[in-house]
């Protein structure tokens, strides 16, 4: 753990109750005078503080000093992903973020499941909890955007991740935004609306699954 959440981290008196207290007194079995490190993850300072107190449900610590440490990828890429099982999701949000992965957009397409809902706030959950294994200054941006037609209308020199000829190795240098699709890939007839010069693959005959797919390609990107 290289820093433990705490949205009112940045204040010269933090009370740990709930979560953070169980992790850092009974978990971790920090003790009075003990030195943590904590982020808010809406700035850029990591806080040290100090326990000087420890009660039956709380601790008390204060402020020791702050630091401005941004840690975080030099590349910005923006991944767009046609909605999946929702478990799928949360299996390979953490990789995306380690990665260093900037903002996650869901869309449904067509082979979307309707029924499949994005639970934004649990995602933040897993994220702050990657961040702070990592070290990550900040966590990936979420949204959710209706359908694939509006966002490539909205957003038309975005790339799309299918079989192609175009591979990734020699585009990755101009993909800000890529499209990756969900199981079974995309139909035939938003395929027909693609512009074949923003359509990239991997050099390989092999059908990966979505979350494979959206892992290797930001890796093959950012890494």
């Amino acid at each position: 753990m290289q820093f433990v959440y705490d949205k009112s981290s940045k204040n010269e008196i933090l009370e740990l109750v709930d979560e953070n207290y169980n992790y850092i007194i009974k978990a971790r079995r920090h003790k009075i005078d003990d030195e943590i490190y904590f982020r808010n993850l809406e700035d850029d300072f990591i806080y040290l503080y100090k326990i000087v107190e420890i009660n039956k449900k709380s601790a008390t610590l204060t402020l020791v000093n702050s630091e401005k440490k941004v840690i975080e990828n030099s590349r910005k890429l923006h991944l767009v992903w046609c909605v999946v099982d929702p478990k799928t999701v949360e299996k390979s949000i953490s990789s995306l973020n380690e990665i260093g992965v900037d903002k996650i957009t869901f869309v449904y397409s067509d082979f979307s499941q309707k029924n499949f809902k994005i639970n934004i706030e649990k995602l933040n959950k897993i994220l702050i909890n990657s961040s702070s294994q990592c070290g990550r200054s900040s966590i990936v941006k979420l949204e959710i955007s209706k359908t694939l037609d509006s966002f490539l209308t909205q957003n038309p020199k975005s790339y799309i991740l299918d079989f192609s000829n175009n591979f990734i190795d020699d585009k990755k240098d101009e993909i800000d935004t890529l499209v990756i699709g969900c199981e079974g890939g995309f139909s035939k007839r938003e395929k027909g609306n693609f512009n074949k010069d923003f359509v990239v693959g991997f050099n390989s005959n092999l059908i990966l699954r979505s979350e494979t797919a959206i892992v290797s390609a930001a890796s093959k990107i950012l890494l």
